[in-house]
């Protein structure tokens, strides 16, 4: 008894080791820089995060202002249980799935504006070297949409 016991618990470790050492090796994983597509400026940080069901979310771990503007702490015009939630820990993306057949693109995805409140769908694309993220927001169709990119470090 004894023997099957230490095994189930070496089995148990070995799958949290390979569950952390995968994680720590998924490309979309980690600290990320946004970048503004408007203003070039660098709005927030965002930490991605792999959630057990296996889709991708993001949430807000900095915030920067944009020279000349005060800088905004809470998200007031976010919908539902996220309304007047502080930035800081505000999940704004979710939802997103490895495609199968591109393990470079990311999809059926939920994308929040944290400054006009609004959720669009979305979808992510990851440059080659894993250090860029193309993150694209829209309404129905991908065309109508708006895209921004975060640099990872």
């Amino acid at each position: 008894m004894k023997k099957g016991f230490t095994g189930i618990v070496a089995g148990l470790l070995l799958a949290t080791v390979s569950g952390v050492s995968f994680a720590e090796n998924d490309p979309l994983v980690g600290k990320w820089k946004s970048i503004d597509d408007r203003t070039s400026y660098s709005r927030a940080d965002v930490e991605i995060r792999k959630k057990p069901d296996g889709t991708y979310e993001g949430i807000i771990v900095e915030t920067r202002n944009i020279p000349g503007a005060e800088k905004m702490n809470i998200c007031h015009q976010c919908p539902g249980q996220l309304k007047n939630k502080p930035f800081i820990g505000l999940p704004f993306i979710w939802g997103f799935r490895q495609d199968p057949k591109n393990p470079l693109q990311f999809v059926q995805g939920s994308v929040l504006d944290p400054i006009g409140g609004k959720v669009y769908k979305g979808k992510a694309r990851l440059s080659a070297n894993g250090k860029r993220l193309t993150l694209r927001g829209y309404v129905g169709v991908s065309v109508i949409g708006r895209s921004v990119t975060w640099i990872k470090y």
